[in-house]
C-alpha cells in the first residue's frame, strides 16, 4: 500500500518535531527513516500510526486520507523497541492477541499463528513464556505478532536496538529477507546507519524535523546533497579536512591514502596518532599540521602510532560543501580547486 505525507507538520509546544514533511513511499517498498536522536523520525512514524495527530498537512495510506482515522482502523502493524510482550501469555497467545481482539475465528487464528511462527523459526517455542526466551527470540515473537495481521503497512520503531551486535546483524538479514518475501510496505526508524544502509530500498535522512535527502542508500553515500548527509553516513565518518571562508572540503576515510614513502605529487608528510586493526581492515588516525585525518586501509597496518607516513587524498573523490548552508557544491571551481591545492602544499 502506498503511503504519502503531504506537508505534514507536528509541534510540541514551541518545538517543531516534523516540519512540513513531504514524503512518498511506494507500495511494497522498505523506507528507512534515519537520523540522530531528537530529529523527528519517531514522530513521523507515530503520525502514520495515528498515535500523534498532525497540526498541518495530510497523511494518506493508499487513496485514503487518514488524519482523522483512529489507529485501529489504519491497517498498520507496529513493532516497538521494547517488544511489548505480555509476560503471562505464551508465545502462541502473544502472537494470536491482535487476531483475538478482532474476533477472528479460532481455526483461522491457529493457522495464521503457526504459519507466522514457522516463518520466524518459533515453531518449538509456542508454549513458552517471554521470560523463558532470549532477546532475539522475544524480538521474533514481536515480529510474528505484527506479521500475523497481514497489514497494509508495517511500522518498525528501532526494533533491534536492545539486541547485541551479532544478533542485530542476524536480525537485519532476517528482516530484509522477510520484507522482500512479503512485499509489504515497511517504514523503519533507526539511528543506526548500518541498519539504514542494509535494510532500506530507500533511505530518508532527517535533521531537526526535516528530511534533508531521500534516495537509495549507496546513492546517498556516494552523492550526498548536504554536508550533514555526507558526515552522518559512513563509519568512520567523512573527514572535514579544510576550510576556506566559503567552502568546506570533505573526504571519506577510504579516499585517504597512506604510504611509508612519498610516491609523487600531492603526498604530504604526516604522523600516525592511533592505529586500530579491525581484522579485515585498518583504521588509522594521522596528524597533519595540527589537523587530524582518519584513513581506512587494508588488513595489514603500514605503520604504528608515532611513525612518520605520507598521505594524500584521492583528488577526484573530494567533496565540496558550502560552509554556511552545508549544501553540496558540485564540481571544483577555480577557487575551491585552489583551496585543495593550498591544503595539499601549504
Amino acid at each position: 500500500m502506498r503511503v504519502r505525507f503531504e506537508r505534514v507538520t507536528k509541534r510540541f509546544g514551541s518545538h517543531v518535531a516534523a516540519d512540513a514533511i513531504d514524503l512518498e513511499i511506494d507500495a511494497g517498498e522498505c523506507l528507512v527513516l534515519v537520523g540522530p536522536s531528537g530529529c523527528g523520525k519517531t514522530t513521523v512514524l507515530r503520525l502514520l500510526a495515528g498515535l500523534e495527530s498532525a497540526d498541518a498537512g495530510r497523511i494518506r495510506i493508499g487513496d485514503r486520507v487518514v488524519n482523522d482515522v483512529p489507529p485501529a482502523e489504519r491497517d498498520v502493524a507496529m513493532v516497538f523497541q521494547n517488544y511489548a510482550l505480555y509476560p503471562h501469555f505464551s508465545v502462541f497467545d502473544n502472537i494470536a492477541f491482535p487476531l483475538r481482539t478482532r474476533s477472528v475465528a479460532r481455526v483461522e487464528i491457529e493457522s495464521r499463528v503457526i504459519a507466522a511462527a514457522r516463518r520466524l523459526g518459533l515453531d518449538d517455542l509456542l508454549e513458552r513464556k517471554p521470560g523463558q526466551l532470549s532477546g532475539g527470540q522475544q524480538q521474533r515473537v514481536a515480529l510474528a505478532r505484527a506479521l500475523v495481521r497481514s497489514p497494509a503497512v508495517y511500522l518498525m520503531d528501532e526494533p533491534l536496538s536492545n539486541l547485541d551486535a551479532q544478533l542485530r546483524r542476524q536480525m537485519r538479514t532476517d528482516l530484509k529477507s522477510l520484507q522482500q518475501e512479503l512485499k509489504t510496505t515497511m517504514v523503519y526508524v533507526t539511528h543506526d546507519q548500518a541498519e539504514a544502509m542494509t535494510l532500506g530500498s530507500r533511505v530518508a535522512i532527517m535533521q531537526r524535523g526535516r528530511i534533508v535527502q531521500t534516495g537509495p542508500p549507496l546513492e546517498l553515500y556516494r552523492n550526498p546533497s548536504h554536508r550533514f548527509v555526507a558526515t552522518f553516513l559512513g563509519s568512520p565518518a567523512m573527514n572535514i579536512v579544510a576550510e576556506t571562508p566559503s567552502i568546506d572540503l570533505g573526504v571519506r576515510p577510504e579516499d585517504v591514502e597512506l604510504s611509508r614513502t612519498p610516491l609523487g605529487d600531492g603526498w604530504r608528510e604526516a604522523r600516525v596518532v592511533v592505529v586500530e586493526p579491525m581484522g579485515n581492515e585498518t583504521i588509522a588516525t594521522v596528524e597533519l599540521d595540527g589537523m587530524r585525518v582518519v584513513a581506512r586501509g587494508g588488513a595489514e597496518p603500514i605503520a604504528r602510532a608515532g611513525d612518520k607516513v605520507w598521505m594524500r587524498f584521492v583528488r577526484e573523490r573530494v567533496m565540496y560543501f558550502d560552509r554556511v548552508t552545508g549544501d553540496r557544491v558540485k564540481g571544483a571551481t577555480a577557487t575551491t580547486q585552489n583551496a585543495v591545492e593550498d591544503t595539499e602544499h601549504n
